[in-house]
């Protein structure tokens, strides 16, 4: 997959929703989340995303692709997403992809982790 469809494949994960997720996570999918329950697998990530608004918008910096074998694809890098009537929203994760079949791809691993904010615990 060409970077610039690694990164519209990822935004997509942002501002789409549970139908998106259904056919873009994996079933053997983990996801590590800044919320409760904080380890999630695929089923427990749609449901979630089922029950919470979507983000408008989000933009990507500090972006890394990694191909460690065929058919593998690890990005890195920092989300600010932004929704209405939602506090917008900062990020670093990190999105493992593999390949299925020929443009067939699915997460098979995302994590989020949040800045400490200067001067908190």
């Amino acid at each position: 997959m060409e970077d610039n469809r690694v990164w519209a494949f990822e935004e997509s994960l942002w501002t789409g929703g549970a139908e998106q997720y259904r056919e873009l996570i994996d079933e053997e999918c983990v996801m590590v989340l800044p919320e409760q329950p904080f380890v999630l697998t695929s089923d427990q990530a749609i449901e979630a995303v089922a029950h919470t608004p979507r983000w408008s918008s989000v933009s990507f910096s500090e972006q890394q692709i990694m191909r460690p074998q065929e058919g593998l694809i690890t990005i890195a890098y920092k989300a600010e997403a932004q929704g209405e009537g939602k506090e917008g929203y900062t990020a670093y994760c990190t999105t493992t992809m593999r390949r299925l079949e020929h443009d067939v791809w699915r997460v098979v691993q995302h994590q989020q982790t949040v800045p400490l904010v200067a001067g908190g615990a």
